[in-house]
């Protein structure tokens, strides 16, 4: 279980990370425009700023999990999984927080907080047996 749940933390980070290309990126491109339902170039200048920010929001977020699970191969199990359950616990309250705030967005919660979901009960319940 532990495993696989280390396996779905690094999914979770990984769209994280392809999160954080569009969002800081690749914010004023038309293909990442459409994505997000950003009308025009002018909309995507403006908003650009918080986009931005927003993106390095989802590249740290990446990280803590990233790192946690390498500290847990190598053996540093405590402190590696407290940074896992951080990084993906704060993934999964944000997709929650998307959804709460526009029900509108609950595809994009889901493909933001699934991942994160799946690894926060796998690594408990792997954490639970061992």
């Amino acid at each position: 279980m532990l495993i696989l749940g280390l396996v779905l933390a690094a999914l979770a980070a990984a769209f994280h990370l392809f999160i954080f290309v569009l969002e800081s990126v690749r914010w004023t491109e038309p293909e990442t425009r459409k994505i997000f339902g950003v009308a025009s170039e002018a909309d995507a200048q403006t908003t650009r700023p918080l986009a931005f920010n927003q993106g390095f929001y989802n590249l740290f977020l990446a990280i803590a999990a990233l790192l946690g699970i390498i500290l847990v191969l190598s053996g540093l199990t405590t402190v590696g999984l407290t940074l896992v359950f951080t990084g993906t616990g704060m993934m999964l309250a944000a997709a929650v927080v998307l959804v709460l705030s526009n029900p509108r967005m609950a595809r994009s919660a889901a493909l933001q907080g699934g991942f994160p979901l799946l690894a926060i009960v796998l690594l408990a319940v792997g954490v639970a047996i061992s």
